[in-house]
């Protein structure tokens, strides 16, 4: 596996697959032929069917700026390796071409050509039954086995990370602005907080957690300033509940640094066998991926043991298995934004289950990771990320999308 700094990464929404990639990807065109004056980019599948609602030829136009650009949408041609495709045709003077170049955006907002690339393989094990047999063997915590694994810039690297989380969600909170794109949407976290704080004590904690979702996930829709975790679309899961935590229970924020680690171990498990793209897996890849990672972070911070992590970080996927990925108007706000939020609330749930138990359970999550993957290939491509089969289909129509 790599390194969890592939996990977390600070950008700019609305989508890590469809946005964030394809930025990425415009820009290394760019530092290959900086001359150019023209390019022709035509999206396939997933990115053609709602790149116009993540900004995805908006993006591309951005990172080739001031060369021109021409846009070729093919929604229905689905290319072999992976449903984000992307091809850029190069020009240079008179017209001649200079490269022609597919590239894939697999989610995360990491990029391939579609052939095997020389990963950073810097874990020992792939599993998380190894990773587990390894921490008793050796008598590690999940989080000192991730700080064996990782470069000695590690805690450095989630301090910057944890810090940009909490500006997320200040910022997000006193924002009221109407999030863009043909639904209309208003923002509703600055008054989710306000309400939340004259609630009673025992409602008031979670009605709070609503609220940081929400202000991180209504930022990532504005294309603001946010870290994925493991996507943009399910960016305001694992940052919500962090944020409560410290809040409400006054832990460090060096425990929280922690607490990251382990999160983001588990999401590596699930990349590396499975998938975090909503495109390939459907929103069980992000939103589900995202839930384990708040409730193993909890259960860590609650003093969960192995096994009782492990356990949270099982029924979190179990629960969302076969969520599907139909974003209204191929926005990421309608039913994104609302799905982060219970997602939070459920991560809390499930912390609090496997706490109560003795860690023993019969499904493991090795087996439920497997099992996500093969429920996303058995999807129809209707319902991962093109906005054409379940809530996207009606409700779109009915906005004109």
């Amino acid at each position: 596996m790599e390194s969890i700094k592939k996990i977390y990464k600070i950008g700019h929404g609305p989508s890590s697959s469809h946005t964030m990639g394809p930025r990425h990807a415009a820009e290394t065109m760019k530092e290959r032929h900086p001359d150019a004056q023209h390019y022709r980019v035509t999206l396939y599948g997933s990115l053609a069917a709602t790149g116009r609602g993540h900004l995805t030829d908006r993006a591309i136009i951005d990172a080739l700026a001031p060369a021109q650009v021409e846009f070729v949408w093919k929604p229905e041609t689905f290319l072999p390796f992976h449903n984000n495709a992307m091809t850029f045709e190069v020009f240079g003077a008179n017209e001649r071409l200079l490269e022609e170049k597919t590239i894939y955006s697999i989610g995360g907002g990491e990029l391939s050509d579609g052939t095997p690339s020389d990963v950073n393989h810097i874990y020992k094990h792939n599993k998380m039954s190894q990773i587990l047999r390894y921490c008793e063997e050796e008598g590690l915590s999940l989080w000192e086995y991730v700080e064996r694994q990782e470069s000695a810039d590690l805690w450095d690297y989630l301090t910057t990370v944890w810090e940009q989380m909490q500006e997320t969600i200040h910022t997000g909170l006193h924002a009221d602005r109407v999030l863009p794109g043909q639904l209309h949407l208003h923002s509703k976290a600055r008054q989710y907080y306000v309400r939340a704080t004259s609630y009673r004590e025992n409602l008031q904690g979670r009605c709070l957690v609503i609220a940081y979702a929400l202000a991180t996930s209504e930022q990532n829709a504005m294309g603001g300033k946010i870290v994925t975790a493991p996507t943009c679309g399910s960016a305001g899961v694992l940052p919500a509940v962090l944020f409560h935590l410290k809040k409400a229970h006054n832990f460090s924020d060096h425990s929280i640094l922690k607490a990251l680690a382990t999160a983001g171990l588990f999401a590596n498990v699930i990349k590396t066998n499975a998938s975090l793209s909503g495109a390939e897996v459907g929103c069980q890849g992000e939103v589900g991926s995202a839930c384990v990672m708040a409730a193993v972070a909890a259960n860590q911070l609650f003093g969960g043991t192995p096994s009782q992590i492990e356990y949270a970080s099982e029924m979190a996927m179990e629960h969302n298995l076969g969520l599907t990925c139909d974003p209204v108007c191929g926005l990421v706000q309608v039913p994104c934004i609302e799905r982060n939020a219970m997602a939070a609330l459920r991560a809390l749930d499930v912390n609090m289950y496997a706490a109560m138990s003795d860690g023993r359970h019969m499904i493991s999550f090795d087996k439920v990771v497997e099992t996500m993957n093969l429920t996303g290939k058995d999807l129809p491509s209707l319902y991962k990320e093109t906005a054409l089969g379940g809530l996207a289909l009606d409700e779109g129509r009915d906005k004109g999308c």
